[in-house]
Order: structure tokens, then C-alpha cells, then sequence
């Protein structure tokens, strides 16, 4: 396919060099000056989107997705498919679904889960809201970045299913990272705590496959002095759009809450730049009256 590529950060770096190493012939754009093996640059928007079959967006928020959407939808030609892979609020997220549709595209949009390394490696979760067409368009290529994609529903669908998987991830460190903290005060051996809860009821991803305590379990970003695979800003701006979006409908998110005034908390404290699991350090530092 011909693919136009916005957005060549962290996550949208590696996961245009693999769909170029997949032989697609992508061109890029990015505010920043970036090489990416297998991409040819554009110095706009519209000059990479002309005459593609596909466009996919990654980009930080809801305001650089309108903005991005007034250049490249008027560029595009029907029948193209534009795949946004930015988690952002579900009103702009809706709003860009609308406008592409009333210009004959097919829209998807469809945020990921995990991480640097997860775009590196080609392993990404796709969470899909949109059309069946646009999601069978963009299939083969979700097989190439990722190792599954799910159709969640209509425009936003997606968006709504990474909101609710990551104020559970969220939540979930957290408490983690408490349980760390707790046992290390109680004087019980990490790997011992580990090797109890990873293969019981208290088994989860945080504790299972990204552990936050360095040295424990597989490879993750404690071992790596917390460079993010997944960053607290990242996470603390994904609690907030969950706040919103519970605001929006009504639904009472206690844990959720909860959750993102630590992550905010922690931002001020040392999180900035860190992987969001590094939560346990902030909590080994406090002191009982703090916990």
C-alpha cells in the first residue's frame, strides 16, 4: 500500500520502519527532523497524503488531531483510509470520524497498547472503532505493527476501550507498587513476594510482565533505571481523559480518581521523564504518615 505516515515520535517511528520493512511504501511527517530506515520524508502534510491508500496519525492530543485533520482530510482522496492511532478525548475523536466521513474516507480510529517496545517489536494491541470496511482495509497492516486488533464498535469505540484498559493499568501499578512497598517495610524478600502473587490471586500484568521492582521477574523498565516504555505524563494524561470521559457520562470512577491524583502527584515528585511504574519509588520514599 501507499501509506502516509504523521507523527514519527517514539510509538510512530517504529511502526512506520516496520510496515517499510514489510515492503509499503511509506512516506512521513513529523514537526521534528527524523530519519527512519525504509521512510521518505515530505515537508507537509497535504505533500505526503497525495494519492495514498492509507493515512495514519500518531500524535499527542486532541487539539494536534484537529488540527492535523483540517490539512490531511482535504488531501486525501475517496476511497482512502486514515487509521488514527493517537489516544486523545472522544469528542475530537468523534468529531474528525464525522468530518472524514462527510469527505468519503474510511476512519478508524485505533489507539494501542503496549508501548515503546511493543512498536519496536511489532507486538501492539489495536483497539478499533469505525466501519468493517475500514477496519478490514486497515487489517494486514495491524498484522504488521501489532500482534492483535480488535473491532471494539462504531467511531470512538476504540478510544472508549483504551480509556477504560488504562485507568485499570493505572490503578492496578499503583497498588502494585504499594504491595512492593508494604513488604519491603514488613521485611519480606522481593522475589519471594514475587514468586507468590505471580502465580496467585494476585497475579496481574503489573506484577507479571512489568514488574516494578528492579531485578524481579522478566525484563522491564525498573531494570533499565525506569526509562519509559510507558511514561507517567502519558499515563496521567490517559487518567485525565478517563476523568473526562466519566464526567461526561456520569459514571463514578472512585479507584480511577484516585489513580490520577497520585500519577499527578507523582510528576511533581520526581515522575517527570520516568516510566510510570516508577510509582514504587515515590512510595518507598513516603513516610508511614504519608502513606
Amino acid at each position: 500500500m501507499r501509506i502516509a505516515f504523521i507523527g514519527l515520535g517514539n510509538m510512530g517511528a517504529p511502526m512506520a520502519r516496520n510496515l517499510a520493512a514489510a515492503g509499503h511504501s511509506v512516506t512521513g511527517v513529523d514537526l521534528a527532523s527524523v530519519e527512519i530506515d525504509g521512510v521518505s520524508m515530505a515537508s507537509s502534510i497535504a505533500g505526503a497524503a497525495s494519492g495514498v491508500d492509507v493515512a495514519i496519525t500518531m500524535l499527542p492530543d486532541g487539539g494536534a488531531l484537529r488540527a492535523v485533520a483540517e490539512e490531511l482530510i482535504p488531501a486525501l482522496t475517496a476511497p482512502a483510509c486514515w487509521i488514527d492511532c493517537s489516544t486523545v478525548d472522544i469528542a475530537a475523536c468523534r468529531d474528525v470520524h464525522s468530518t472524514a466521513k462527510a469527505a468519503g474516507l474510511h476512519a478508524l480510529d485505533a489507539p494501542v497498547s503496549g508501548g515503546v517496545g511493543g512498536a519496536e517489536a511489532g507486538t501492539l494491541t489495536f483497539m478499533c472503532g469505525g466501519s468493517e470496511d475500514a477496519f478490514a482495509t486497515a487489517q494486514p497492516l495491524f498484522d504488521i505493527m501489532g500482534a492483535k486488533a480488535v473491532h471494539c464498535g462504531a467511531g470512538g469505540a476504540g478510544q472508549a476501550a483504551k480509556i477504560c484498559n488504562n485507568m485499570i493499568l493505572g490503578a492496578t501499578m499503583i497498588v502494585t507498587c504499594e504491595a512492593f512497598a508494604l513488604a519491603d517495610r514488613l521485611g519480606l524478600d522481593r522475589q519471594a513476594m514475587f514468586d507468590v502473587v505471580s502465580t496467585s490471586s494476585g497475579a496481574s500484568w503489573s506484577v507479571n510482565t512489568y514488574c516494578p521492582a528492579p531485578g524481579i521477574g522478566p525484563e522491564a523498565p525498573s531494570d533499565r533505571n525506569y526509562a519509559p516504555g510507558f511514561a507517567t505524563e502519558l499515563m496521567a494524561k490517559d487518567l485525565a481523559l478517563a476523568e473526562a470521559a466519566a464526567e461526561e457520562v456520569g459514571s463514578q470512577i472512585l479507584i480511577g480518581r484516585r489513580a490520577a491524583e497520585i500519577y499527578r502527584t507523582f510528576l511533581g515528585h520526581g515522575g517527570a521523564g520516568k516510566d510510570f511504574s516508577a510509582v514504587l519509588q515515590m512510595l518507598e520514599e513516603a513516610s508511614p504518615a504519608e502513606n
